[in-house]
């Protein structure tokens, strides 16, 4: 059986929250797999999820960090064309402006399930 690793990492504050966006995106990720599972099950293609927490002195290094995904070892935007930007967060993530991604003239700062079951689409093509 092959299989689909998708990861995911998100910030994590001491009392175990995020912000609003990484829960949107993490919803959106299990919907995606949820949906993944279904179709790529008949082609003996597992699909595995893995979840990375990025503690608060990680983050401030590098904000860009938090909310990226992975699918078969690349990052989504690549998958899809899309371009990375930053945009003012919330409370959890204090003044950092974190990432979004850009798809023509879309920013999505809580990325959709429809975009990372396209991207996990896409690299499923080089897999069968």
């Amino acid at each position: 059986m092959k299989s689909l690793q998708i990861t995911w990492q998100r910030l994590v504050d001491s009392q175990g929250q995020t912000c609003d966006r990484c829960n949107s995106t993490y919803e959106s990720l299990k919907e995606a797999v949820s949906k993944l599972e279904e179709v790529l099950s008949p082609l003996n293609i597992e699909v595995t999820l893995e979840t990375i927490k990025i503690d608060r002195e990680s983050f401030k290094t590098d904000p860009s960090q938090s909310n990226r995904i992975w699918i078969a070892g690349k990052p989504i935007e690549e998958w899809l064309g899309a371009t990375i930007t930053k945009t003012p967060c919330c409370s959890v993530c204090g003044d950092a402006k974190c990432r979004t991604i850009e798809l023509g003239s879309d920013r999505f700062e809580a990325i959709p399930s429809d975009l990372i079951v396209k991207a996990a689409l896409v690299a499923v093509s080089q897999l069968i």
